[in-house]
């Protein structure tokens, strides 16, 4: 290790007094299955803009299908499908509400929980642990988090 900055971990990440190593994982394995949460929870919002933009398209393709000589089938998709709910009596933004307002700010609040009480609030640890063992010190490329600079 060396006197530069750069080499010394952000006391923000570093494990707290008394935490041990296996304390250390669980809590990060926490903060891992919250991280797959936040995968799910993108991947639903994607879900809820795929759908809306399926809809917006499929409208302006009726729109053409009458325009091309079957208004009556087009409107028949249209009131049967354009608009219609993904699941019973809901649209795809009521889902991520309530996923939002439910099982995700629920598991967010469990895991800050969990750092709160064991990590003193510090977030990464585990990460940060382990990019302490795997990276040279010492080496450009390799510090342990960027110097800040001041510019006049």
């Amino acid at each position: 290790m060396t006197d530069d900055p750069r080499d010394l971990p952000d006391p923000a990440h570093r494990v707290p007094d008394g935490a041990s190593d296996a304390l250390v994982e669980a809590v990060g394995g926490v903060t891992a299955a919250l991280e797959v949460t936040e995968h799910a929870r993108g991947m639903l919002y994607a879900f809820h803009r795929l759908t809306g933009r399926a809809d917006i398209e499929l409208a302006e393709a009726l729109d053409k299908l009458a325009a091309a000589g079957e208004p009556g089938l087009a409107d028949e998709i249209r009131a049967d499908l354009v608009g219609r709910n993904v699941l019973q009596g809901r649209w795809t933004f009521q889902i991520v509400e309530d996923y939002d307002e439910g099982y995700w700010s629920t598991f967010r609040h469990w895991e800050r929980e969990v750092r709160d009480r064991l990590m003193d609030g510090r977030r990464h640890v585990y990460e940060a642990q382990m990019k302490e063992s795997n990276r040279t010190h010492g080496r450009e490329g390799h510090e342990a988090r960027p110097v800040e600079t001041t510019t006049g």
